[in-house]
């Protein structure tokens, strides 16, 4: 099979596509012929070598999150999974290929009225957005700040945030978001690329009650100043390189720790439900092939990208 593999840590350039050894599924496993891979930001920051957490050791292919056909199931698995389109996550790593291996347990099949691009959108994104959305607990008529609003889980937190009654504000790079924040249901638009964006949003909310932070860096810290006196700060990312320290005015809203294997599964099963109800539309904002792995992790890292990525092999 072909798959994505990085025998270094570095630039976008050490993405090679390369042919590969088959999989074959152990005790517990399924083997899964990918028709769309879901990129995240972390993965552009562990092929760098600076992510969060442990990283893999090379070479590895990158991926965590895939969609297709189940085509073999290992020892102790139903064989009736066979035929099976599901969404899966993959331990961490393998998904940039033809062919990916997840555990049976994480496998979900696909919802009907889902589409498979938009359940791969959804299955890291939807369950981050709807984890913190939770964490939260987003209140009618509150101010609610959600930054890198026209990104992957940014877009899905500001409608979750709008669909509970919130008045958003949606914060993004640039101008060209603007139109796609506000038809997911955000009431204003900030562009933190323009020095005083914080200065705004306090001159239209007279201070905001709910910072989603999944940024970090200055557009973290700078958006911590638009939070009114006892507001809180949901802070759950980095995608500046270093996490926000909010300052004493904000109160940070526990993380809870890391989720359990099953509340991760439940929580992507509910953005799933969500979308099959209508009420949670995922933002895929591009598409690339296998074999252009390396454009789609330079297009993340220069904040050129709408919403999702999703690889086609």
């Amino acid at each position: 099979m072909r798959a994505v593999v990085v025998d270094r840590f570095g630039g976008p350039e050490v993405l090679r596509i390369r042919e590969v050894p088959d999989p074959v599924p152990g005790t517990g496993q399924v083997l899964v012929a990918v028709e769309y891979a879901g990129i995240t930001f972390v993965e552009t920051q562990v092929r760098a070598g600076r992510g969060p957490g442990r990283p893999p050791s090379p070479p590895y292919t990158p991926g965590n999150g895939v969609g297709g056909r189940v085509v073999a199931v290992g020892p102790g698995v139903d064989p009736a999974l066979v035929g099976t389109t599901v969404v899966t996550t993959t331990g961490g790593a393998g998904g940039y290929a033809e062919l990916a291996l997840a555990r049976a347990e994480d496998a979900i099949p696909l919802p009907p009225k889902v589409t498979l691009r938009d359940a791969v959108a959804l299955l890291a994104d939807g369950r981050t957005a709807v984890l913190q959305h939770r964490l939260a607990e987003v209140q009618p008529d509150e101010w609610v700040l959600v930054e890198a609003a026209g990104g992957g889980v940014g877009s899905l937190l500001v409608q979750l945030a709008a669909a509970s009654g919130a008045k958003v504000v949606g914060a993004a790079r640039g101008t060209g978001k603007r139109e796609l924040v506000l038809s997911l249901g955000a009431v204003a638009y900030a562009d933190y690329s323009r020095p005083g964006w914080e200065r705004e949003i306090t001159k239209i909310t007279g201070g905001v009650d709910l910072v989603f932070d999944g940024v970090g860096g200055r557009v973290g810290a700078e958006g911590m100043l638009a939070v009114r006196p006892g507001g809180r700060a949901v802070v759950y990312g980095m995608a500046s390189g270093s996490w926000t320290t909010p300052p004493d005015h904000v109160r940070v809203v526990p993380s809870g720790g890391t989720p359990s294997p099953a509340e991760i599964r439940a929580a992507a099963e509910e953005a799933l439900a969500l979308a099959a109800a209508g009420r949670l539309r995922p933002v895929i904002g591009q598409t690339y092939p296998l074999s252009e792995a390396a454009q789609a992790h330079r297009a993340i890292e220069a904040r050129t990208t709408t919403g999702k990525t999703l690889l086609i092999p």
